[in-house]
């Protein structure tokens, strides 16, 4: 009996020691469990640390979005200092600066995506520039009445309804109606559609204007070669400069005394690979309104004109230090007028010296590549 109850008993604690070996609950068992234990722990520990050196903090995260944050402000702050020696590139920049603002909102996102703390403090620089250039463009500054409205379009030589055209714009109930790009085939359609609204009218070279009002001394301006250099301009003589004028000078007689009207047609700009942005018979056609204005006895003066340019382009300095643009002072946002399909900037232009802008806006397509655009002033 006691072998036999021997026997079992080693029976047993055999099983016990090969349970305890299988499920892991022994002492050695235990030991591995607390060394797996903490080498996840130190592993985790490890892996934390290298992933914070690769994250930075967010002051320091996004140098590049900071970087082209600051760079954008100082391009708007100080685009009068881009110099135009190289493709007039200061003029190219200053004709779509206020478009610049729409790269604010794409750096900001970027800003937000890589949660960039720098780069949304850099963006500051952008926002508080493109504010102070234009911010008062944004708000209404309109007011009713006026004791004059004048509008003033380019009608495009290659307008495809002419007749439709003069429609609208006698419909527009305009005192003082600018024509620009006036073609020798279109003429007399213009003439015949207005007649009837305005019973004053001139036409010269490519420029028009009619009027309620009596107009008199209407006169040509040389905008279109003077100031230029180059064989063009030397091959040409006085006369043939005179042939086709693109500007004139009338009074108009109004209730509240003469208002001398300027109607100008600057020359076209082209954007090329070897020429950059080609501005050369524009800007000597600036120069020479701007000392026509100059030399202006009436201090009542109105201009109306396609000057392919906006005014904050530095190459009108000679005409917006004497005019001022009734868009910014009485308009009810930017004004855009060209292209029509899709407008992007504003180069047709209504600007006054002597009398208050008391509203300015743009009307509807007519047919032409350019929107017409309308001002109310008064005395």
């Amino acid at each position: 009996m006691t072998q036999v109850d021997t026997a079992r008993t080693g029976q047993d604690g055999a099983g016990r020691r090969d349970t305890g070996s299988g499920t892991g609950t022994g002492p050695g068992s235990g030991s591995g469990s607390g060394t797996g234990t903490r080498y996840a722990t130190v592993r985790r520990a490890i892996l934390r640390a290298i992933r914070g050196g690769f994250r930075p903090d967010p002051w320091k995260r996004g140098p590049v979005l900071a970087a082209l944050a600051l760079l954008l402000g100082l391009l708007m702050l100080l685009h009068a200092k881009i110099p135009n020696r190289i493709g007039n590139l200061g003029s190219l920049v200053e004709t779509f600066l206020p478009w610049f603002g729409l790269f604010v909102p794409v750096l900001l996102a970027g800003a937000l995506w890589r949660r960039s703390a720098s780069a949304v403090a850099a963006l500051l620089l952008p926002v508080v520039v493109w504010l102070n250039l234009f911010g008062g463009l944004l708000g209404d500054k309109s007011h009713a009445g006026g004791d004059l409205t004048v509008v003033g379009h380019n009608v495009s030589a290659d307008n495809p309804d002419p007749a439709g055209a003069a429609r609208d714009l006698a419909a527009s109930g305009a005192d003082v109606l600018a024509l620009l790009e006036l073609t020798q085939q279109a003429r007399g359609t213009y003439e015949k559609g207005l007649a009837k609204a305005y019973p004053y009218h001139s036409v010269q070279g490519t420029v028009g204007v009619w009027s309620k009002l009596p107009l008199s001394e209407t006169r040509t301006v040389d905008v279109a070669m003077q100031g230029m250099a180059g064989p063009l301009a030397e091959n040409l003589s006085a006369e043939a400069r005179a042939a086709t004028p693109r500007a004139l000078r009338t009074t108009v007689a109004t209730d509240h005394g003469p208002l001398a009207v300027y109607v100008a047609h600057l020359g076209s700009v082209r954007v090329n690979p070897r020429a950059g942005f080609s501005t050369g018979r524009r800007d000597a056609g600036a120069q020479a309104l701007g000392k026509a204005v100059a030399a202006e006895r009436n201090k009542r003066v109105v201009l109306l004109g396609d000057l392919n340019g906006t005014v904050d382009d530095r190459a009108f300095a000679g005409l917006t230090s004497q005019l001022r643009s009734v868009q910014d002072a009485a308009g009810d946002g930017f004004g855009f007028s060209w292209p029509a399909g899709f407008p992007v900037a504003r180069i047709d232009q209504i600007l006054v010296r002597g009398v208050e802008p008391e509203s300015s806006w743009v009307l509807p397509a007519t047919g032409s590549d350019h929107l017409p655009v309308a001002a109310g002033i008064s005395w």
